[in-house]
């Protein structure tokens, strides 16, 4: 069967003991779902049914078991066996976790064949999901591992792009971690990316300090001094707009951060903490930096709210909604 000419959404179930699969139907119920495009998701169909049934969620599955049976207009289910996992809502499962995995791996391989066009993935359990074949902190790590490219951690919102240095790295690696080369890499690849992935032509890039005020001249610290800032000179110097370091306690309060297109944070909590705070269920997780497209809601498995009904899918809907603008813009410079 020829590919179909709509966007190939690939979705994966994530850990369906969560509330990943119960917000995606909810969306495929509400006809949110992209006309230009094709959900293809990757989850244990019985598991998938069960939870529609418990919720009272009316939309119709197609049960597939090969990409070359994908239709158009159609809820494309593409089983993955459950292997004895079976739904128990907000409870963690090791079984439940090695399903998460399959679908993963089977989504990353159709991606990386260009069965589908972009990935959605939904919150996995970083703890049930770990086995000899996922030894990874969490999905970037295994995305950085399995296509081709050198991902960054980016949450993006409307108002907001937070990039990170280091990503889930105890706070005590952060500083050694730091180096002139991470630095300068990871920030000509969010350049890149602001440019390739949205479209802006001339970028403004923000540092935030690590130490506290930058390190106060050396009162508290001097790896501000000895690495961010003549890294940020020498960027600067090769038509890179990166601004800082700034220090951190003040840049969201004072909405210095609206002057910019993108901040990068040197560690995880300092750069998530202001985004969740001003963007937490409209934010979307996406990992720049790699040859194909992948996105995800910018919340985790919620296992305390998982099968009520009360969880609300706009985080997931924006990242479906990202991963297509992205596509579109990468497809329009490579065509032009």
């Amino acid at each position: 069967m020829e590919k179909s000419k709509k966007i190939i959404v690939g979705i994966t179930a994530g850990d369906m003991n969560g509330v990943g699969p119960e917000i995606l139907l909810s969306i495929l119920s509400k006809n949110h779902f992209p006309k230009n495009c094709v959900p293809l998701v990757y989850a244990s169909y019985k598991n998938l049914e069960s939870t529609k049934k418990h919720l009272s969620i009316d939309c119709e599955l197609h049960l597939i078991h090969s990409t070359f049976e994908l239709e158009d207009s159609a809820i494309n289910v593409l089983d993955i066996d459950a292997d004895g996992a079976t739904i128990t809502y907000g409870k963690k499962n090791k079984v439940m976790g090695k399903l998460a995995y399959h679908c993963l791996a089977k989504a990353v391989k159709d991606l990386n064949s260009e069965k589908i066009d972009v990935l959605v993935t939904a919150p996995i359990n970083k703890e049930t999901i770990q086995s000899k074949n996922f030894s990874f902190i969490g999905h970037t790590d295994y995305l950085n591992e399995n296509i081709e490219g050198s991902s960054v951690m980016m949450m993006v919102s409307d108002s907001l792009r937070v990039a990170l240095l280091t990503e889930h790295l105890s706070l005590s690696k952060v500083t050694s971690s730091i180096t002139k080369d991470l630095v300068e890499s990871r920030t000509k690849s969010i350049h890149k990316t602001l440019q390739l992935d949205f479209n802006i032509h001339e970028p403004k890039i923000a540092m935030l300090s690590i130490d506290p005020h930058a390190g106060d001249n050396g009162a508290i610290g001097n790896i501000d001094n000895m690495v961010l800032a003549p890294c940020i000179r020498y960027m600067r110097k090769e038509g890179i707009m990166v601004n800082g370091p700034f220090p951190a306690d003040s840049f969201f309060g004072s909405m210095k951060y609206k002057e910019f297109d993108a901040v990068i944070a040197p560690y995880h909590d300092q750069g998530l903490i202001p985004f969740k705070t001003l963007s937490f269920g409209k934010g979307v997780n996406f990992t720049s930096g790699l040859k194909y497209v992948r996105t995800s809601p910018d919340h985790g498995t919620a296992y305390e709210i998982a099968g009520k009904g009360v969880a609300k899918d706009t985080s997931f809907l924006e990242a479906i909604k990202l991963a297509l603008a992205i596509y579109t813009n990468r497809k329009a410079t490579s065509e032009s």
